[in-house]
């Protein structure tokens, strides 16, 4: 017999509390690394532990449908950050000047180039992405960072799948308005669907 899936755990966890363990060993690490991307170190170890605390509670209004808690999860921790917008704008600030370091290998002068194009670039891609509604925000990043698809960012935010495709057109054709002002969204549409559809061929 393999491993339980999540629905199985999370069933059994109604009458065996312990079993809950195994749901933060499959997902913690990733729930985490989410988390402190998007508000920094200390806030997200505070917010993972709320994270797992509220899914505890709530365990027995899990779909048992799903086969990964992973969703779910992300919904939780989503829902909870929106009480730290200020942290979040901090830590992707902080991310984009680390981020425009990397400039890669190449010779003296493509690396001045690079970095100086990184440097423009990066801070203003953050600063684009903290202008966005939360929920536009939140599609993004859990599309962008978290690779999720379609149909799992609808099961994280409870909202229909048509609803995620629209905000994340909406969010990506704004932060490429406030990039390059002019530019067609329909370059940004045609490029999230083949990347979903990447995602469903794996």
């Amino acid at each position: 017999m393999g491993p339980r899936s999540d629905a199985d755990v999370m069933g059994a966890s109604i009458q065996q509390p312990a079993d809950f363990g195994e749901i933060f060993d499959r997902h913690g690490a990733s729930i985490l690394r989410f988390l402190v991307r998007r508000v920094g170190p200390e806030p997200a170890e505070q917010l993972l532990g709320d994270t797992f605390r509220i899914a505890f509670e709530r365990r027995v209004t899990f779909d048992r449908t799903r086969d990964s808690a992973g969703p779910w999860l992300y919904g939780i921790a989503t829902s909870l950050l929106r009480r730290h917008r200020r942290s979040e704008g901090r830590r992707l600030r902080a991310t984009a000047r680390l981020a425009s370091g990397d400039v890669g290998n190449g010779d003296a002068e493509d690396q001045v180039i690079a970095a100086a194009d990184a440097q423009a670039l990066l801070p203003a891609v953050a600063d684009a992405v903290l202008e966005l509604p939360d929920a536009e925000r939140d599609v993004l990043l859990l599309f962008a960072w978290e690779e999720l698809s379609y149909d799992d960012i609808a099961a994280a935010l409870g909202v229909p799948v048509g609803t995620v495709r629209s905000r994340l057109n909406r969010g990506r054709s704004k932060v490429r308005e406030l990039l390059e002002p002019g530019a067609e969204a329909g370059e940004e549409e045609e490029g999230a669907t083949e990347r979903e559809g990447a995602r469903r061929d794996r």
